[in-house]
């Protein structure tokens, strides 16, 4: 169905208004993909905060104007599905290699994040990223790291003491 330029000024700003606040994008090659996976890759994108949209890539080009995301404007060939994370960097690319383990024809064509663009190879990169539940929880680790050790030597050296103490002990009754 074509578009008029009212609509397409809407599916513009729609994007432009995503692509500002988004952390990340995937643009993944789509053609083959049957219209129950796309169903079920929108629930998926819906639930991990992925907003997932098919458009034409020359809508798509002008949407990205002026966000960290321009440098992918010359990338933009071919059927593509334009997804952007906009609550964890990974989710995007986490979508797309999930998705793609079952369709072989769906597959990550270019990856941006920070105003770089990469080749869609990267994607494994970007879907390995942890999310902000994992990242505070590995920071938590690292500083709690340094308290427990410091609390196993107390504990080792009042072993040792205790350990000494009891020796002298025996030694007086003796």
């Amino acid at each position: 169905m074509a578009l008029n330029l009212s609509q397409k000024q809407e599916v513009v700003a729609e994007l432009a208004e995503v692509a500002s606040k988004a952390h990340s994008l995937v643009a993944a090659e789509y053609a083959g993909t049957t219209v129950s996976q796309m169903t079920a890759m929108r629930k998926k994108a819906r639930e991990t905060g992925v907003f997932l949209k098919v458009v034409k890539n020359t809508l798509a080009a002008r949407a990205v104007e002026g966000t960290d995301f321009e440098c992918t404007k010359d990338a933009l060939v071919g059927p593509l599905l334009y997804a952007f994370s906009s609550e964890d960097p990974g989710a995007a690319g986490r979508l797309i290699k999930e998705f793609a383990k079952t369709n072989d024809k769906l597959q990550a064509k270019v990856v941006s994040i920070d105003g770089k663009l990469y080749p869609g190879s990267h994607v494994e990169a970007l879907a390995s990223l942890p999310t902000r539940e994992q990242a505070l929880a590995m920071l938590a680790r690292v500083l709690a790291e340094p308290v427990t050790m410091f609390a196993r030597a107390v504990k080792a050296v009042a072993d040792k003491q205790g350990g000494e103490a009891t020796a002298e002990a025996a030694a007086e009754t003796a």
